[in-house]
């Protein structure tokens, strides 16, 4: 489901510093609760990491 895999994410991106992949997004205490319980939480902030919209846009 679109808005729930973070590997799809523009906000997801791997941080060197802490060797493991992060979002870019800080969640309030609240949208971390629904985002932890829910198996079917649509994240509000997904944007689909499209490399080639990007391109398209370029030209």
């Amino acid at each position: 489901m679109a808005g729930t895999d973070c590997s799809q994410c523009a906000n997801y991106y791997y941080d060197e510093e802490f060797d493991e992949y992060c979002c870019d997004i800080n969640l309030d205490e609240d949208e971390m609760m629904r985002f932890l319980s829910s198996s079917n939480y649509a994240c509000p902030y997904f944007r689909l990491d499209d490399e080639y919209g990007v391109v398209k846009k370029q030209n």
